[in-house]
């Protein structure tokens, strides 16, 4: 049995005969549920927020995209530090950042503070999170990392809405009069038993060969991220001016850069920020395409789901927490079963299944928006809701095993940074896109009783978007490997091969 503190391979027989790995699972895929509840809890709070804390509207705006931008911005560097110097030691201390950064929010004294806090928060989970699919990706040898996967499949459902709902709860019982601050108080005791428990159950792994950070890359992956997301997020707010378009092309001239000096930066000492040969992967680069523009597709969706609910139709966030209901399980259960039993045998078609069942929710429910109007009911959004449910299960888990599939195990840090990265890039684009495909068909400064009639339209017009750009996800999933490797029939090659330390991507 590995001890805890010493380096593992994946795929190993002593990683295989742990049994303290599921609990390492259990540990870090708490982390990862209470990274994706963190992300939306804050919105259903936002009201609260304002009228408690005083907090301006740009304020607020910064309280929400503070968090994002610092989490997108380190996502690389934060997967790279974990194969330099251990991912269960960058893990606890992301976990211990992050649950410091939420007792600072939920202890503000002024809303200057909380900005402050959150986007600490935001750059601690960036440590945290990319350790996550890592540490699966060291310690779980890949005959079980579909069913691992499997359930990280089902985290992400369960994230997806319990973050509102939980909010919510928090939010209207105010508990001990504390308003909205127990949003954030509440990662504290789940924080530390995480703490606790990641420094006894969690192997240590890192990279086999001693890499170095790449400083330079560091800066330049971090300026141009900054400089792609931040026109995005203020955009809107602050009416799309003309720097915001300089900014986002010039990011382009930053990754062009970023490029050329990581190819250098490998040829002279092996230990680049973005490991460029990850690409001539064809799993992981078709995988990467594929996650960026499913990220558009959930920026558009869920914010615009939200206004429509709240604003549109006037519901409480108790009642519009309550209606995601059943898209969380569908999306947990359908999770469960695609990696487990319908990817071994079918392959990408259950990916692209999926996309297909995404679209036809969105279809339905476009329909249903128009024929109820805003007399629609919670129980009539149920069937669209499950049936984008089952879809998105079934891409999230086995898009997940497809990307980190064929990935060296020294570079899995990295893998999982531009993972995480890319699709928070995909999100922020499409909560860009929100402006123009949802807040460009509305007039916000209609009279009071025409405003359900145009947020039914604005969420019309966006679903088409969505349905859109749905369509071109299932096309791109063409260059998706028919099956992953590891599931080939008569064992192909073997996944241990495929992860070993020593070996060099399968180029295809």
């Amino acid at each position: 049995m590995t001890s805890p503190s010493t380096t593992s391979a994946p795929g190993s027989p002593a990683a295989a005969g742990d049994r303290r790995r599921w609990f390492a699972l259990a540990i870090v895929m708490t982390a990862a549920f209470m990274d994706l509840v963190d992300v939306t809890i804050v919105n259903i709070a936002i009201p609260s927020i304002q009228r408690d804390a005083g907090a301006t509207f740009s304020q607020i705006q910064w309280i929400t995209a503070g968090y994002s931008l610092a989490f997108a911005a380190g996502l690389v560097t934060g997967g790279r530090l974990g194969d330099i110097h251990g991912r269960k030691r960058i893990f606890l201390i992301g976990i211990t950042g992050f649950t410091v950064a939420s007792a600072l929010c939920g202890f503000a004294a002024n809303p200057e503070m909380l900005v402050a806090s959150r986007i600490l928060q935001g750059g601690m989970a960036a440590l945290m999170v990319p350790q996550v699919l890592s540490i699966v990706h060291a310690t779980f040898p890949a005959h079980e990392r579909g069913k691992v996967f499997g359930l990280f499949g089902m985290i992400v459902g369960l994230g997806a809405v319990s973050g509102p709902l939980l909010g919510a709860l928090l939010t209207e019982w105010n508990i001990f009069g504390l308003e909205w601050r127990p949003i954030f108080l509440i990662n504290l005791p789940v924080g530390i038993a995480g703490i606790i428990l990641g420094r006894k159950f969690i192997s240590e792994s890192k990279a086999p060969r001693a890499l170095k950070l790449d400083l330079v890359g560091v800066v330049l992956v971090t300026a141009g991220l900054l400089m792609l997301l931040y026109p995005l997020t203020r955009g809107r707010e602050l009416g799309w001016p003309v720097w915001g378009y300089v900014m986002m092309a010039g990011s382009l001239v930053v990754f062009g850069a970023l490029i050329a000096y990581e190819k250098r930066k490998a040829a002279k000492d092996g230990s680049p920020l973005v490991e460029l040969s990850l690409f001539k992967v064809k799993s992981f680069a078709a995988g990467i395409a594929v996650q960026t523009v499913f990220g558009v597709t959930l920026g558009i969706f869920f914010l615009v789901w939200t206004l429509y609910m709240q604003v549109g139709l006037g519901w409480t966030a108790l009642r519009a927490g309550l209606t995601g209901v059943p898209f969380s399980i569908a999306v947990s259960a359908a999770a469960g079963i695609s990696v487990q039993k319908l990817v071994p045998r079918f392959g990408r078609k259950v990916l692209q299944t999926g996309a297909l069942a995404m679209a036809a929710g969105v279809l339905i429910y476009l329909w249903e928006a128009g024929r109820y109007g805003a007399d629609i009911a919670p129980w009539q959004m149920a069937l669209p809701l499950v049936v984008m449910g089952v879809g998105m299960g079934l891409i999230v888990a086995p898009l997940t095993d497809a990307v980190l599939s064929d990935v060296p195990q020294e570079h899995a840090g990295s893998a999982s940074g531009l993972i995480n990265t890319v699709q928070q890039m995909g999100t922020a684009l499409g909560l860009g896109l929100v402006s123009v495909v949802f807040f460009g068909v509305i007039d916000e400064h209609v009279r009071p009783d025409r405003i359900p009639a145009e947020f039914v339209d604005g969420f019309q017009n966006a679903l088409w978007w969505v349905a859109g750009v749905l369509a071109v996800i299932f096309l791109v999933m063409f260059a998706l490997p028919a099956k992953p490797k590891q599931h080939v029939e008569g064992g192909g090659a073997d996944a241990t091969d495929a992860t070993a330390p020593e070996k060099e991507p399968a180029l295809t």
